[in-house]
């Protein structure tokens, strides 16, 4: 894997990441396939849409159907059909989710699966074996995902516990001849003292890119923004930067103004299905009753498949009558949104314009949110 600079607009950076399997170019947004599918969509209609990397689960992938189950099959790109880069987390965000199911040692992780209780064992060697099996792009390394609230104690032992397994994970990785690639992930809570240190560390340890995880987990906002502000411009400008698990645009546009390249997350697909759609004029929940009658497209400035067929009258007839369909036009208009959003930030950054594009975007993406907080934030549930 390469990764290289086009254009900088500040700290905001313009890039491509080169992989074996196609050219990503940043910032990027990366659907969630937790199971190997993004939610509603076909993988051509994803790659139709514009997507150059999707983000698939190891631990659900891990428990069913399994990892050799897929390396015996072909790959994770032949069984989902799906011949882009992927992206495969290490499972340390959903272990650390069945905080009531797990057990964390310096070996490693002892967990019982939420889907029949049965144990497991996964140790930073085998998060890297599961994720050669699956033969994804980009591999994370074994971390532990720090809650909110933590002690600075508390938060000092993981990272040390963290950075031990990251060790591990390289030197597991590199006996291997592989064309993958591997990314640190840092830690340290909302310290950024200890953010520093881990990363310190994590440098030491060299990969070929690193992420910002344990956030997005209930911290205010201003922690968030002040963790990546101290964090990513300390980062190696030769490679990647990609906050985890954060998707809401207006916390992008603070990230990328640091120098973030990549995010995941499942807010899109998630809203998509529970009625509340991005728009150029803010955001939309289709349940409302004003939209009953309404025979305008959802956004009338949006050429997605959904904008040019459909009417806002009939995508809340579906939503309200629970029809599949609902789910398949609301996430195709969703992800579609997303994309054009990050093709148009890329070209603004490409034209020194980052800050007039973060102008001009941050009122409409707080319209109406006070309005439709109950449904956003019940959107963000762990995937």
């Amino acid at each position: 894997m390469r990764f290289k600079i086009l254009q900088k607009d500040g700290l905001a950076r313009n890039g491509i990441i080169e992989t074996q399997r196609g050219i990503i170019h940043t910032p990027a947004f990366m659907p969630v396939g937790t199971n190997g599918t993004v939610k509603a969509m076909t993988p051509e209609e994803v790659r139709q849409i514009g997507y150059e990397i999707i983000l698939s689960n190891t631990y659900h992938l891990y428990l069913r159907p399994g990892h050799e189950t897929i390396k015996m099959i072909g790959g994770i790109h032949k069984f989902i059909n799906w011949h882009c880069p992927i992206l495969t987390d290490s499972g340390g965000f959903q272990i650390y989710s069945l905080a009531s199911l797990r057990k964390i040692t310096l070996e490693g992780v002892e967990f019982r699966s939420h889907i029949d209780g049965s144990l497991h064992f996964i140790n930073p060697e085998k998060a890297i074996d599961i994720q050669f099996a699956l033969g994804s792009d980009i591999m994370m390394v074994l971390d532990e995902c720090i809650p909110y609230p933590a002690d600075e104690e508390y938060v000092e032992k993981s990272i040390k516990l963290t950075t031990e397994w990251a060790k591990r994970c390289k030197e597991h990785f590199e006996k291997q001849d592989t064309y993958q690639a591997l990314f640190g992930i840092i830690q340290g809570g909302v310290f950024s003292d200890l953010r520093i240190r881990a990363l310190e560390e994590l440098l030491k340890i060299d990969f070929h890119g690193y992420a910002i995880g344990g956030l997005s987990v209930g911290e205010p906002k201003t922690d968030m923004y002040k963790i990546v502000k101290d964090i990513s411009p300390l980062m190696p400008e030769d490679k990647p930067h990609y906050l985890m698990g954060v998707g809401d645009l207006i916390d992008v546009l603070h990230a990328v103004e640091h120098g973030i390249d990549m995010f995941d997350c499942v807010i899109p697909t998630r809203n998509a299905r529970n009625g509340t759609l991005f728009t150029s004029q803010g955001r939309i929940s289709i349940k409302r009753s004003e939209f009953k009658e309404d025979s305008s497209p959802l956004d009338p400035d949006c050429d997605c498949y959904t904008c040019r067929n459909y009417s806002r009258a009939f995508l809340r007839h579906l939503y309200m009558c629970r029809e599949i369909l609902s789910m398949r036009l609301n996430t195709i208009h969703n992800l579609y949104f997303y994309c054009r959003f990050f093709e148009k930030m890329r070209q603004a950054i490409a034209e020194r314009r980052f800050q007039e594009f973060k102008k001009e975007w941050l009122p409409v993406l707080e319209k109406n949110f006070y309005q439709e907080s109950n449904d956003f934030h019940h959107s963000l549930e762990n995937y």
